[in-house]
C-alpha cells in the first residue's frame, strides 16, 4: 500500500512539474485576451478612485494625492527602487516645482481590477506619462499594479508597482 501511495505521489509531482515547465500554446488567431470585470461595482469604484488620484496628479494637487495615499505606502519602481510615503511626497513636490506639465493618461481598455479577500483590490493597467518637449508631447508608456485597501469604508493606495520602463 505504501509503495502505491509513493508512486502516486511521485506521478502527481512529476505531472505538476511537467505542466509548469511546458511551453504554453501560442495564440494563433492573434486576438488579445479580453478582460471582463467579474466584480463590476468594485471595478467602477477602483476606476473612479484611480481617476481622482490622477486628476489630482495632473492638476498638481498634492494635498488630494496625500489624502489617497496610505501613510505606510510602498512604491516599487523597476528603475528607481523602493520609496515610502515621505519620499513619494518629496518627489511629487519636486515634480510640481519643476512645472514640467507632466500628466498621466490611462490607456483605454488596459484597466483590470481583482478583489483581495478581507483587504481590498488589485488594480492592473498601462498608462502613459507625457510632458511637452520642444513643442511636442514626449510620452512613455508603462505598466503598473496598485494595491488598494478599504478600511473603515475608505479606500487608500497602499502599494504601487511601476515597471516596464
Amino acid at each position: 500500500m505504501r509503495h502505491t501511495m509513493t508512486r502516486t505521489y511521485i506521478l502527481l509531482v512529476a505531472t505538476a512539474i511537467i505542466s509548469a515547465c511546458s511551453t504554453p500554446q501560442k495564440n494563433t488567431d492573434n486576438t488579445a485576451k479580453n478582460y471582463t470585470p467579474v466584480y463590476k461595482e468594485l471595478y467602477k469604484t477602483i476606476a473612479r478612485i484611480d481617476s481622482i488620484l490622477f486628476d489630482a496628479f495632473n492638476n498638481q494637487d498634492l494635498n488630494k494625492q496625500k489624502s489617497i495615499f496610505s501613510t505606510d505606502i510602498e512604491f516599487y519602481h523597476d528603475k528607481g527602487g523602493v520609496t515610502n510615503y515621505n519620499q513619494i511626497i518629496e518627489n511629487t513636490q519636486r515634480l510640481i516645482n519643476q512645472n514640467l506639465g507632466l500628466r498621466r493618461i490611462l490607456i483605454p481598455g488596459s484597466l483590470e481590477v481583482y478583489p483581495i479577500k478581507d483587504y481590498g483590490a488589485i488594480e492592473i493597467g498601462t498608462h502613459q506619462f507625457c510632458h511637452q518637449e520642444n513643442g511636442k508631447d514626449d510620452c512613455g508608456t508603462f505598466k503598473f499594479v496598485h494595491i488598494w485597501q478599504k478600511k473603515n469604508g475608505i479606500w487608500k493606495l497602499t502599494r504601487v508597482i511601476s515597471y516596464d520602463h
